[in-house]
C-alpha cells in the first residue's frame, strides 16, 4: 500500500510540475518585459496625445496599448516605414516599437480628425549607446537665403497651356545650365524662362515655345513613380486644406478668408505650429501663384510651414525624398504632367 501510495503521489507531483512550468515561465517572462504604455488619443482641443512624450532605450521594445477617447484617429511614426494604425474609439490596439538609434522621433495622427488635427503630435525620446539619429541637413532655402514668407507672384506667365511633349523638341537647343539639377532646385520656372528668353541662340523660339521647354525641363527632374508617390502623399496629408485639385478649397478651410501673401511676411507674427486654419491656401492651378516659386522655396514651406497662414510644419514627418516627390507633384497642377509621359 505504501509503495502504491508513493507511486500515485509521484505521478500527481509530475503532473503538477508539468502543468505549472509553462505558467511559471510566462510569469517570469512577464516580469522581465517592460510594462505596456497606455496611450490615449483625443481631439487636440481635449488634450491630444496622452502622454505626449514617451521615454525609451535603444533596442528595447516599447509596448503600446493605444485607444481613442473620442473620434477615429491614426497613429504613425514620422520618417518611418512603420505601418500606420487606425485607432477606434473605445477599442485598444497593441503595437511594439523598437528603435536602433538614439534620438527624438515624432509620432502623429495621420487621420483627418478635425480642424486642429495637426496639433496631434508627440515625441519618443530614445536614449542609449550607438550612432545617433542623423540630423537633417540644412534646407536649401536657408542656404540660398530665400525668404519663404515673402510674396513670390509670377509677372510673366504662359498665354496658353504648356506641353512638355512639345517642349521636348527644343531639348537639343537648350544651354547646359538649363538642364542642371542645381538650376532646377534654386530657380523658379519664371526666372528660368527669363534666362532662356535672354539667350541669343533661342531668339527664334516664341515665348510659348520657351514655356514648353521649361515644362519639359521640370518633367525631366522627376519620374512617373515619384509623381505617383507625391500624389498619394498629397491626397493623404495636404488635400484636406489644399483641395484634391490644388485649388485651395479643401474641406478643412472652407469659409476661411482667401490667402493674401502680402499679409504674411516673416516679420509679421511668430510662427504657429498648431495647424489652426487662418486663411485658405493659394490656388496651385494659377500660374501666377506657382511659376514664381522655386522647388527650394516650396520645400521650405513644407519643412517649416507657412508663417501666419495656418499651414503646419512637415519637417519631422516627411523624408527628404517624400518632400521632393510632393514638390514635383504640386507643379503638375499648373503644368499638367499627369497626362504627359
Amino acid at each position: 500500500m505504501k509503495k502504491e501510495y508513493l507511486a500515485r503521489s509521484l505521478v500527481i507531483l509530475f503532473i503538477l510540475v508539468a502543468v505549472t512550468i509553462p505558467f511559471a515561465g510566462q510569469w517570469l517572462s512577464g516580469r522581465n518585459q517592460p510594462a505596456a504604455i497606455e496611450l490615449h488619443a483625443r481631439m487636440p482641443e481635449n488634450g491630444g496625445w496622452s502622454p505626449d512624450t514617451i521615454q525609451a532605450e535603444v533596442s528595447q521594445p516599447i509596448h503600446l496599448h493605444i485607444t481613442s477617447d473620442d473620434v477615429v484617429h491614426g497613429f504613425a511614426i514620422g520618417k518611418s516605414d512603420q505601418p500606420a494604425l487606425e485607432i477606434i474609439p473605445g477599442e485598444f490596439i497593441e503595437t511594439t516599437l523598437i528603435f536602433d538609434k538614439p534620438g527624438k522621433y515624432t509620432f502623429y495622427c495621420n487621420r483627418w480628425c478635425g480642424p486642429n488635427h495637426w496639433r496631434m503630435r508627440g515625441t519618443i525620446e530614445v536614449s542609449g549607446t550607438g550612432t545617433p539619429l542623423a540630423l537633417d541637413p540644412q534646407p536649401l532655402f536657408l542656404k540660398l537665403g530665400i525668404d519663404i514668407d515673402a510674396p513670390q507672384p509670377a509677372k510673366t506667365i504662359p498665354s496658353k497651356t504648356t506641353s512638355a511633349e512639345r517642349g521636348a523638341q527644343f531639348a537639343g537647343l537648350l544651354p547646359a545650365y538649363a538642364k542642371n539639377r542645381d538650376t532646377y532646385l534654386s530657380t523658379s520656372p519664371e526666372n528660368l524662362w527669363l534666362r532662356l528668353r535672354a539667350e541669343a541662340t533661342l531668339s527664334n523660339l516664341s515665348d510659348n515655345d520657351l514655356w514648353d521647354a521649361v515644362t519639359w525641363i521640370w518633367l525631366q527632374q522627376t519620374t512617373m513613380d515619384a509623381l505617383a508617390n507625391g500624389q498619394k502623399l498629397f491626397a493623404n496629408n495636404c488635400a484636406a486644406c489644399h483641395g484634391e485639385t490644388g485649388k485651395g478649397d479643401g474641406v478643412m478651410v472652407r469659409g476661411l478668408p482667401v490667402w493674401n501673401p502680402g499679409l504674411h511676411s516673416s516679420g509679421d507674427s511668430p510662427h504657429l505650429s498648431t495647424g489652426e486654419g487662418f486663411v485658405s491656401p493659394p490656388d496651385f492651378t494659377d500660374p501666377k501663384n506657382m511659376l514664381g516659386a522655386s522647388p527650394a522655396l516650396l520645400e521650405g514651406k513644407i519643412i517649416r510651414g507657412g508663417m501666419g497662414t495656418g499651414m503646419p510644419y512637415w519637417g519631422p514627418i516627411f523624408t527628404a525624398k517624400q518632400i521632393e516627390d510632393i514638390v514635383s507633384y504640386i507643379y503638375t497642377f499648373v503644368w499638367g504632367f499627369s497626362n504627359q509621359e
